[in-house]
């Protein structure tokens, strides 16, 4: 049973090399490999924080809309807890 989920990924940029284009296919890669189909992505741009946690001032947040398991939400947050790039991430189920 495949069901649909939407999460933010907050990217940052810091000891990154290349592109933040190619950090968001990077991050893709990485949830499709979890076993989930990428359906849409959204680049909401950079946005300042209200204060600086871990002396960042602001970040990427980055939408993506996947479907597939129930479980494959786990397996995505387990990879991109190994993603130095990735700051935050929070998944819902839409439907």
């Amino acid at each position: 049973m495949s069901r649909k989920y939407e999460g933010l990924i907050i990217l940052t940029s810091k000891n990154q090399e290349g592109s933040m284009d190619d950090l968001i296919t990077a991050v893709s890669k990485d949830i499709e490999a979890a076993g989930a189909k990428v359906e849409n992505i959204n680049n909401m741009g950079r946005k300042d924080f209200a204060y600086t946690p871990r002396n960042i001032a602001g970040a990427h947040y980055v939408t993506y809309t996947v479907s597939g398991e129930p479980d494959c939400v786990s397996k995505i947050q387990e990879k991109l807890a190994l993603n130095g790039s990735v700051y935050m991430n929070q998944f819902n189920r839409v439907a």
